[in-house]
């Protein structure tokens, strides 16, 4: 059981932070993220500027109810849907041959979408989804909140 917490809000903690990062490194940057969005050629061209206006917030505001642990089980289930719809638009580039590069790290991230990156997102959903299942672990808000 505290092995269990442990471990809960390490990822927690962790997945909280990572989503921070990558939002911030994205804020500022739109151009550039509605370039990169574009390239999966997913979404219709009239969604790509506001998801790429608000994708970084978003990521932002969900990361940080991680870190606090405030309405965990929300806020890891959301994170794991991200984290595999990322997964899934990346396999989808590589099954149609697209050169794309992720973007997952703002504009300076030039990796190229590839089975690896597939398989880091989609194992980051399942961090997020023990996350959800466990939470809220350790030093969470929520555990304030329902005592």
């Amino acid at each position: 059981m505290i092995a269990r917490s442990v471990a809960t809000t390490i990822l927690r903690v962790g997945l909280g932070v990572l989503l921070i990062v990558t939002g911030a490194l994205k804020i500022g940057h739109a151009v550039e993220l509605a370039s990169s969005i574009a390239a999966f050629r997913l979404l219709p061209a009239s969604a790509i500027a506001p998801v790429a206006l608000a994708l970084p917030f978003f990521e932002i505001f969900v990361g940080l109810y991680l870190v606090f642990g405030l309405f965990t089980k929300w806020a890891a289930w959301i994170a794991m849907l991200q984290f595999f719809m990322y997964g899934a638009a990346i396999a989808s580039a590589v099954l149609r041959g697209l050169a794309v590069n992720c973007g997952c790290f703002g504009p300076q991230d030039r990796a190229t979408a590839d089975w690896p990156h597939v398989a880091f997102d989609f194992g980051l959903g399942l961090c997020a989804a023990f996350v959800a299942i466990y939470a809220p672990g350790f030093i969470a808000l929520d555990r304030r909140i329902s005592s």
